[in-house]
């Protein structure tokens, strides 16, 4: 059981009228970019002064319904495409212009993707929760057929496989391990990166108890894990020897009851993640952290229309985007003013 240190933190709102800001990232300039379902699918980008302005891809027959996104030099964009039936990378240009960067694998199409992020060598890694139709029927602790890729000079290839809902991953700040959420094996597990990039030694960090379904994580300059969990809106500091703390909670204990139920008897599905009744934190997906010092803790929701933040108490480590040259996309949103919202 996780140790409590803090259950009522105060939390501040950023930017609003947001689609299903899942994914959100921080910049050193004060800006927030989260992923965002609105028109074609694209990224929401939450100035300092809380206005909202929107880039959204312009040229595709389909929706692209963005779960990751990973910030590029430039303010390109990456995005994990979560369609209903289809999956796949695809680069967001600050013009609004899309490419696919993967769409199949060995010649297979990929099933709906969940999440991507880039490492200080460039290269991209990319994870898929479940090759199962609909994605509930991977709401299970006995499915395990997630998996995760590596895209780098050398091509696409699977890095890891069987993993029990694959869901957000991130090196270690010294690229030598990297550690993953198994949503729902309940479980955070960590692999040794080899020199090419290859997976290998997995270990369990760290598992989780009663309501507890760990989605996003981020690095604090501690080196320790900072987990949120869908459902029951946790937000867990798991330290390097896999020791849990309690930091942040706001839930009805008969809704993650009732969700709790639902996981063990092997029927929990779509009602449990479209739905919570908790007021302020909206189903909690991801975190970062972002502030001038990398102070404030910033979160992504499944449910919500804006960014919930709070002060941890400890720095966070900068992501490799957080210098990121933003010139191209900034002239881009000045030359749309149409896409700030009123």
């Amino acid at each position: 059981m996780a140790e409590s240190r803090n259950e009522e933190a105060n939390l501040d709102s950023h930017g609003r009228g947001l689609n299903r800001p899942e994914c959100v990232l921080a910049h050193e300039s004060g800006r927030l970019f989260v992923s965002d379902w609105s028109g074609g699918g694209g990224i929401a980008v939450v100035n300092a002064d809380g206005s909202v302005q929107r880039l959204l891809a312009r040229d595709r027959a389909h929706a692209l319904r963005p779960n990751g996104i990973a910030l590029e030099e430039g303010g390109s964009f990456l995005l994990a495409h979560l369609g209903e039936d289809e999956g796949g990378i695809f680069r967001l240009q600050p013009d609004g212009s899309t490419e696919s960067v993967l769409t199949e694998l060995d010649g297979r199409a990929l099933p709906p993707s969940n999440f991507v992020t880039r490492d200080g060598r460039g290269r991209i890694w990319v994870t898929v929760s479940t090759t199962r139709q609909p994605r509930a029927l991977g709401y299970r602790s006995d499915v395990a057929d997630g998996f995760i890729l590596l895209i780098d000079d050398e091509g696409a290839r699977l890095a890891a496989d069987g993993l029990g809902y694959t869901n957000e991953c991130a090196l270690s700040p010294d690229g030598t391990s990297l550690f993953v959420n198994e949503t729902f094996a309940r479980r955070t597990t960590v692999f040794d990166v080899g020199p090419r990039g290859d997976l290998h030694r997995p270990r369990t960090l760290t598992t989780y108890g009663p309501g507890t379904f760990p989605d996003g994580l981020a690095f604090d300059r501690e080196g320790a894990l900072w987990i949120t969990s869908v459902v029951s809106n946790r937000v867990i500091r798991v330290s390097s020897d896999g020791k849990q703390e309690l930091v942040l909670e706001e839930n009805d204990p008969r809704f993650v009851e009732e969700a709790e139920a639902a996981f063990l008897e092997g029927r929990m599905g779509r009602p449990h993640l479209d739905r919570n009744p908790a007021p302020r934190l909206r189903n909690i997906s991801s975190l970062a952290f972002g502030g001038r010092q990398l102070e404030r803790a910033y979160l992504g929701c499944l449910l919500g229309n804006s960014i919930r933040s709070f002060i941890p108490g400890v720095q966070g480590l900068p992501p490799v985007h957080w210098h990121a040259d933003l010139t191209p996309l900034l002239a881009a949103l000045a030359s749309h003013p149409n896409e700030e919202l009123p």
